[in-house]
């Protein structure tokens, strides 16, 4: 009996490893996209009511410990921010085990969701990356 996978085994198995890093990093792109949207328009909004909170006389300070005057919606962001960015979570993670990244840009592509529009540039550079690693090499 053999103790290596034949030709045709091995290309399979190849091809569902594929198919399970490209099902990762739709997932991450959607994921990101999503996260990316949802930050953005939370945090250009709160920096329209932080703008039109001191053109009114509040203090800056004020705007964080006060509720009453800010939209429904506004609250509401933040809270689909919150779950998205959870699955956001779930999915980088999930996307770096499969390709083996390091802790640290594992970190740093986590990270990526909490800061406005830096989401978009993680999933660009994880997308490169896939890119990179799907070209073919050259042993020569």
């Amino acid at each position: 009996m053999r103790s290596h996978l034949s030709s045709q085994n091995w290309r399979l198995a190849k091809l569902s490893t594929v198919n399970k890093i490209a099902g990762a990093a739709l997932r991450y792109r959607i994921m990101a996209y999503v996260t990316g949207v949802v930050l953005a328009s939370a945090f250009t909004w709160m920096v329209v009511l932080i703008i039109t909170w001191m053109v009114d006389g509040y203090a800056f300070a004020d705007f964080f410990s006060s509720n009453d005057q800010k939209p429904g919606l506004y609250g509401a962001l933040w809270i689909v921010h919150g779950w998205a960015y959870f699955l956001y979570l779930i999915v980088g993670v999930d996307l770096a085990f499969r390709l083996r990244y390091s802790i640290g840009r594992t970190v740093l592509i986590l990270l990526a969701g909490t800061i406005p529009f830096m989401s978009f540039v993680a999933e660009r550079n994880v997308h490169k990356d896939l890119a990179k690693r799907a070209e073919p090499t050259s042993l020569s």
